[in-house]
């Protein structure tokens, strides 16, 4: 079975890494073009690009994925089936190309959490489970048949940094699981059914924190944008990305606009609709993440 793999970040390379350690035939791997980076602006290669140099695989990296030399070149591999992890959305002409299909992994239970960023809205709505699906691609992005899905807990004290790194893995196994069941040819799929939720993707707007909301609401959102992109706020006239805060308001008396911070001894907190929220770590605009007591040890005296 002759494979196409298609993915760019990190999420994507140990579902590519297992199908090459369980010896499948890699005919292809498309990944995004590079891209400069960096204060140099240095050309910088995808995470999946890395791995498939380290492999030796054919590598495209098309900017227009209905250009017709790329069409051509994709055909001439004659994959029976093509695979794809975090990669973007494609044309008919290329999902419909090999005879076995295209599937995706999607790190969500679907129908919930179709879009872009279903590991942070996740967290950020307080869901307390999510987890993979493999599904077979049609024209509506997220909504194809389902092959395979496994559950994964939410616990309280994840960020999105550490679900995704839970999901990376189980995805892997789970990409794994279905080219071995397309290769042996007893897949039975499903029509996704249940409450159909989105995931929009996450732009800079997104992430301002809402100082009005509840505290436990606070801290998913928080922890729904850690380590990246970040929560953000105002933390006088400069902007502070804020990546751990206390689920539980402190017993301050002292009185404040919402959105405000103040410290007291070693503490640092914002004011909230229900009261002051403690803030574990954060970064200024301009300086290195930090511990809240880092944090005052340079800057209470600017802060007061």
């Amino acid at each position: 079975m002759r494979i196409i793999f298609m993915g760019t970040p990190e999420f994507a390379v140990p579902s590519l890494k297992i199908l090459v350690e369980n010896k499948f035939n890699i005919v292809a791997v498309i990944t995004a073009p590079d891209k400069p980076a960096g204060r140099g602006n240095k050309l910088q290669m995808s995470e999946v690009k890395q791995y498939a140099l380290s492999q030796d695989l054919p590598i495209l990296q098309p900017t227009n994925l209905k250009d017709p030399e790329f069409i051509e070149t994709l055909r001439s591999y004659q994959a029976d089936l093509q695979v794809i992890v975090a990669f973007r959305m494609l044309p008919e002409v290329v999902w419909s190309m090999p005879p076995l299909g295209s599937f995706n992994l999607h790190a969500s239970l679907l129908p919930k959490y179709r879009g872009a960023a279903p590991i942070n809205w996740a967290i950020i709505n307080g869901e307390t489970e999510t987890g993979v699906t493999t599904f077979f691609l049609k024209h509506e992005i997220d909504t194809g048949n389902i092959i395979f899905q496994e559950k994964e807990p939410i616990y309280f004290e994840d960020t999105a940094g550490s679900l995704y790194e839970r999901l990376m893995h189980k995805g892997a196994n789970l990409v794994l699981k279905t080219v071995q069941a397309i290769e042996k040819g007893n897949v039975q799929t499903y029509e996704q059914v249940g409450e159909v939720s989105h995931a929009p993707k996450i732009f800079r707007e997104t992430c301002q924190i809402n100082w009005n909301l509840t505290p436990l609401q606070i801290y998913n959102f928080v922890r729904g944008l850690a380590p990246y992109p970040g929560a953000w706020t105002w933390l006088k006239g400069k902007n502070c990305k804020i990546f751990r805060v206390s689920p539980q308001i402190l017993d301050w008396t002292q009185t404040a606009e919402i959105g405000n911070f103040h410290a007291e001894g070693k503490k640092l907190a914002c004011k909230s609709r229900e009261g002051w929220i403690e803030i574990q770590e954060l970064q200024l605009e301009g300086k290195k993440r930090m511990n809240t007591q880092e944090f005052l040890n340079g800057f209470r005296e600017w802060l007061a």
